[in-house]
């Protein structure tokens, strides 16, 4: 494992694998180097390209500083970027391919971008809305994280409550395909 230092003094973890043009992995916000697609992307994709998987700040072995801004992860990117000599294509998953859609139009020396599934919705459906991101944030500032991801889930995206319970005690792992079961 290799470290980089974001502009803010955050440290971020992440991986190296394979070789040729370089490749960084944005996962999702739930994910981290060890618990997400990035696991079993690397070994396919380090066939063709230098692989950085990271974790994103505040997530596995990368540090966390407050207060958190989406910039803060654009900054993270353009760290990772410099460790791979100055340029990079990306991959973000869920929410990062939004951040690397992000890192890309910051003016970031991205060659190229895959965002896939990227959590852009119309502002006139049924969820979200300004009292809804109102209400997330005094959860996280008042530091309930868990109950941050229960309302984000349940109440923003819509997941059901058995897979948001699920989500929260490890069970749903099971299910979702890129959870490598030998590591449980």
């Amino acid at each position: 494992m290799s470290r980089v230092t974001s502009t803010d003094g955050t440290t971020i973890a992440y991986e190296r694998s394979g070789s040729g043009p370089a490749l960084i992995l944005v996962d999702g916000a739930l994910c981290s180097r060890a618990f997400g697609p990035s696991a079993r992307l690397a070994p396919l994709l380090a066939r063709h390209f230098t692989v950085y998987a990271y974790d994103r700040r505040g997530r596995g072995e990368s540090g966390e500083t407050f207060p958190y801004a989406p910039a803060r992860e654009v900054e993270d990117i353009a760290a990772l970027i410099e460790a791979a000599g100055g340029s990079a294509s990306l991959l973000g998953l869920s929410s990062g391919g939004a951040l690397a859609l992000e890192a890309a139009a910051s003016g970031l020396r991205v060659d190229k971008v895959v965002a896939y599934e990227p959590p852009y919705v119309d502002d006139s459906g049924q969820r979200g809305g300004a009292e809804y991101e109102d209400h997330l944030k005094r959860l996280i500032a008042d530091g309930n994280r868990g109950g941050a991801v229960k309302y984000f889930m349940k109440d923003m995206v819509g997941a059901p409550a058995p897979m948001v319970v699920m989500m929260r005690d490890g069970r749903l792992q099971a299910f979702l395909p890129w959870h490598d079961r030998r590591r449980s």
